[in-house]
């Protein structure tokens, strides 16, 4: 590989059209407490790399440390560096439309601010959500109220991926966020370095507008107080529900995050669907062949624009090569008998590719996006009947001391490792070492060490995070994940969804013996729900029979919501064998914020 660290060309484009920043870069809560604070990120990232950072990295850290307000082209405008995502801002006849309104609602209301303070009080015509992750909509209620009666725009099936990934399996994404993102960690360096995608991730309050829009076909035109928008269809792209659009009457395009200024994640490292890399790449080709002709500058959800057709269009070009030659070289050579980690060893980028900065993995990385599409295509399993039936980790650990003759042991070959400069089987060593004694210091200080080195190499900023939030919690234990985007995306969700959040808590041991149905009427829609218990499985759907249940309950959405909060059931409609309802929330599992990942 091959880079010119003295290339300039992304700094240039990053402040292209600056008019102004926060200042300070600071935003707080309604409490005092902060939940953004971008000038950390300005002043650590000053100066010349450190040896505890990869070049690489640094380079994209200072990029992305960059903030403030942009002029993108005419009419068009974004605030960034507020957030872990860009506001967009796009002037309309009697107002301004707002494309991804940040993760929370205070970043949201200072991006909408600064705006304001520089283009005038303009009220906010619509709201376009790009696609179904809480970068891209969390903070809607800092530009809009709850109740507005703007259009709210986002992608065929947004509200059904959104609560998947926030709400059904949230809480392990939100644990293992604290990983991926690294919030826990110093920002410098001997600490975290932005995330590559943009500097880091807020704190905020997280609330959701259900979408009135629906964009359902690529083609599809839509005209927001006066301006004209053709969009695209870009599902199981980097989020399942996604959209690119083009502004035509201002030569403009927009990405989503679907070609931003890195390698991006085929799979995550907080976990999600594993995302089509062959179709990825396809999305990106129409975009050529949709707008490539038209477009005279193309932002993105995250990082700065390109400028310019021919730049534009080498650009994504180069985007579409990347992933299809990730997709169609890992099946190759898993047609050719090789796992997954064989194939993250041995594949080689082409070297044009690897000569442009943003093909870099700074967010997603080669390694783990190789694994991820032999993972969609043949599962966990590689094929060989030892692995089929392992010990899970604990148990396993045991085994590898006990056979390496005792934690004593495993800890000296683990540093002999770390010696030789072989972190990476350091790591293992040394893990299986604290999983079989969790409190072995020295166990802990060798893989602690090996945790380190390996995150200060790392040319992608989620490894980095990883590594050294591992690092951090084997020093300093597990601090508590205070925040939660579940309790936000409520409103917004259908009772269906509302009731499958119910179930996924149900303690299926618990209920193994207890059988009983509730009829749930919900006065202020006029919806009717059945539910039943059996087998330790609550069922539920619609429905518009009368087949008798041990319990009716008559309330309103705002109720039901309570109800489900933990606000108990007072002024709640119960008809039948009250002892029912609570029986129910006694058989419920509480979730878990705050579960070991480093330890046993």
């Amino acid at each position: 590989m091959v880079l010119d660290l003295a290339d300039r060309t992304d700094f240039d484009n990053a402040d292209r059209g600056f008019i102004a920043a926060l200042d300070p870069g600071v935003v707080k809560d309604a409490s005092g407490r902060v939940v953004w604070d971008i000038d950390a990120h300005t002043r650590a990232s000053a100066g010349d790399c450190p040896p505890t950072v990869n070049p690489s990295l640094w380079r994209q850290f200072q990029l992305t440390s960059k903030q403030g307000l942009y002029e993108v082209t005419d009419g068009i405008y974004q605030v960034r560096g507020a957030d872990l995502s860009n506001m967009t801002l796009v002037e309309s006849d009697s107002g301004v439309i707002v494309i991804d309104p940040l993760i929370s609602q205070e970043c949201a209301a200072a991006a909408i601010a600064l705006y304001r303070a520089h283009r005038g009080d303009r009220a906010v015509t619509a709201v376009i959500y790009t696609h179904s992750h809480i970068d891209h909509f969390g903070g809607v209620l800092g530009v809009v109220d709850p109740d507005t009666d703007v259009p709210i725009v986002a992608p065929e099936g947004f509200l059904e991926h959104t609560v998947s990934e926030n709400v059904y399996a949230g809480t392990a994404m939100l644990r293992r966020g604290m990983y991926h993102a690294g919030p826990l960690l110093d920002v410098g360096p001997t600490g975290m370095v932005g995330v590559g995608l943009g500097p880091a991730a807020s704190t905020g309050t997280v609330g959701l507008v259900a979408p009135t829009v629906d964009i359902t076909a690529t083609g599809q035109e839509a005209v927001l107080d006066g301006v004209r928008i053709v969009f695209q269809l870009t599902p199981g792209t980097e989020a399942p529900a996604e959209m690119n659009f083009s502004f035509p009457d201002r030569r403009a395009l927009c990405l989503a995050e679907n070609a931003t200024h890195n390698l991006h994640n085929l799979l995550t490292l907080r976990g999600a669907e594993v995302r089509d890399a062959r179709g990825w790449s396809r999305y990106i080709a129409e975009a050529i062949e949709l707008f490539g002709d038209d477009a005279e500058v193309a932002f993105a959800s995250h990082h700065w624009p390109t400028w310019g057709r021919e730049q534009i269009v080498r650009f994504l070009t180069e985007q579409r090569d990347l992933y299809a030659y990730l997709h169609d070289q890992t099946l190759r050579m898993l047609n050719q008998g090789l796992v997954g980690s064989e194939i993250a060893e041995q594949i080689e980028m082409p070297p044009e590719l690897d000569r442009a900065w943003h093909t870099h993995g700074y967010y997603g990385s080669v390694s783990h996006n190789v694994k991820a599409i032999y993972q969609r295509y043949l599962g966990w399993y590689d094929g060989n009947p030892a692995h089929l039936w392992q010990h899970p980790p604990q148990a396993a650990a045991q085994r590898y001391v006990e056979v390496i003759g005792g934690v004593g042991a495993t800890v000296d070959r683990a540093r002999e490792f770390l010696d030789r400069g072989d972190l990476r089987f350091a790591a293992e060593l040394a893990s299986h070492a604290v999983f079989a004694d969790p409190d072995h210091t020295d166990a802990r200080t060798v893989l602690t060490e090996a945790l380190q080195r390996l995150g200060y190499g790392s040319e992608c900023a989620t490894w980095r995070n990883n590594f050294l939030t591992g690092a951090l919690e084997l020093q300093h234990g597990i601090a508590h994940t205070a925040i939660t985007a579940s309790a936000g995306l409520a409103p917004a969700m259908t009772i269906t969804q509302l009731f499958d959040a119910l179930a996924i808590r149900v303690d299926g041991p618990k209920a193994w013996n207890e059988r009983f149905a509730l009829t749930w009427e919900i006065t202020d829609s006029g919806e009717r729900y059945r539910m039943e218990l059996s087998n330790g499985a609550l069922v539920h759907h619609p429905t518009r029979q009368d087949r008798g249940a041990d319990l009716t309950v008559s309330l309103t959405r705002q109720q039901l919501l309570g109800l489900l909060a933990g606000a108990g059931h007072d002024g709640v409609g119960m008809t039948g064998d009250s002892s029912v309802l609570p029986k129910l929330l006694s058989m419920l599992d509480n979730p878990d914020p705050d579960f070991p990942i480093v330890t046993p």
